[in-house]
């Protein structure tokens, strides 16, 4: 009886050791799973992965508008005639680059001709006057000698002394006609020296720039009112752009811009916002700023598109990572952080700021981690495959 009931108890102990233990719940083992996800490095390789450190980075927020080239106004001129008359030659063209007193036309000056006619007219008037004082000189004196021995009565004296002094008071007025015709001549510049030359006055350029203006041709008349050349001075231009309403609060004169054109992709010119409009375009709702940038080389060419990025008020060091790293799964925003060679962790990260293609990392990742820049989205799929097939 003994024997029996000894293996029993046996039976007992060997069947409770035969039960299996309770499994753990497939949600509970799809959890512990679905952080980490594993590619081989040859994948890695073929899908052009790129593994970076996150780094601190200074993030500097730009507002990006786009703009165009245009001459600062204080460095453009008009060039028209000083005087009236024809031109009898045209030097320079659109396009033309010109030196400050480089001639630009010739004309035959019909006004300095007429002034010339003038001045000659004036000058033998002065002589004839000179003439006439040298005899009324003598005449005073004789009536003088003649008044003071009782020969003759004092009222002639006097009287020849009031002529000597009228003809005096208009020599000194001719003196001035003459002084007058004479300078109005040199801005001509026609010397006084040889008033028989033909008068032909240059028309010359005001300063270093080039022509973007010129409506003239040679025997046309001119009058001082007629624009001949347009000159701009494009050393210095403007890169004027338009900014929305809502952005102009973070900006300011004095600040500094950046600006890109097309025709040199790899370059930067470095600008300063010196104007802000003070009115907005109703239709567009936008204000013209204008950025003035140097331009030395003549690199920058008048009309041409540019971009401008001009800095806000934003700029602070942060933890930063590639725009492309960030991946989203279900709600969260999660960056993939290297464990192995062919391990990834998908780190829930808290996104900041986008600045230029960097996004400032708040929370979730130290400096210095091994971050996937370029190929996140191949291993997001492979943790989406896996959920669709465990599903």
């Amino acid at each position: 009886m003994k024997y029996v009931l000894m293996v029993g108890a046996i039976c007992l102990v060997l069947a409770s050791c035969s039960k299996t233990k309770p499994e753990e719940s497939p949600e509970k083992e799809k959890k512990a799973a679905s952080g980490l996800v594993t590619m081989e490095p040859a994948a890695q390789q073929h899908v052009g992965m790129k593994i970076s450190p996150a780094k601190m980075a200074q993030l500097t927020e730009y507002l990006q508008v786009t703009g165009t080239v245009q001459p600062v106004d204080s460095r453009v001129s008009q060039v028209r005639s000083p005087a009236r008359g024809r031109l009898l030659e045209v030097r320079a063209k659109v396009g033309d680059r010109v030196r400050a007193g480089q001639e630009l036309a010739r004309i035959d000056n019909l006004e300095a001709g007429e002034l010339t006619a003038q001045l000659s007219s004036a000058r033998a008037e002065l002589q004839r006057y000179r003439v006439l004082l040298a005899a009324q000189s003598k005449q005073v004196d004789r009536n003088q000698k003649l008044s003071d021995i009782g020969a003759a009565p004092l009222k002639d004296y006097e009287q020849s002394r009031a002529e000597f002094q009228a003809l005096e008071e208009s020599q000194r007025s001719q003196e001035a006609v003459i002084a007058g015709l004479t300078a109005r001549l040199r801005r001509f510049g026609k010397s006084d020296s040889d008033p028989t030359v033909a008068v032909v006055t240059a028309i010359t350029a005001p300063f270093d720039g080039i022509i973007t203006k010129a409506v003239t041709a040679p025997g046309e008349l001119v009058e001082p009112s007629t624009e001949l050349f347009t000159v701009a001075d494009i050393s210095r231009v403007w890169v004027q752009a338009e900014v929305y309403e809502k952005d102009l609060g973070r900006l300011q004169v004095g600040q500094s811009a950046i600006i890109h054109v097309d025709t040199y992709p790899d370059e930067r010119f470095a600008g300063k916002v010196t104007y802000i409009s003070d009115a907005l375009d109703p239709q567009t709702r936008t204000a013209k700023v204008r950025c003035e940038v140097a331009n030395d080389r003549i690199r920058l060419k008048l009309d041409m598109f540019a971009t401008v990025q001009l800095p806000t008020t934003f700029s602070r060091q942060a933890i930063a990572v590639p725009v492309g790293a960030l991946q989203q799964l279900e709600t969260k925003t999660v960056v993939f952080v290297q464990r192995g060679a062919a391990q990834f962790e998908a780190r829930e990260i808290t996104p900041g700021k986008n600045v230029n293609g960097q996004v400032e990392v708040l929370a979730g990742l130290r400096e210095g981690e091994p971050v996937v820049i370029v190929g996140a989205f191949h291993l997001k799929s492979i943790i989406a495959g896996k959920e669709l097939g465990e599903e």
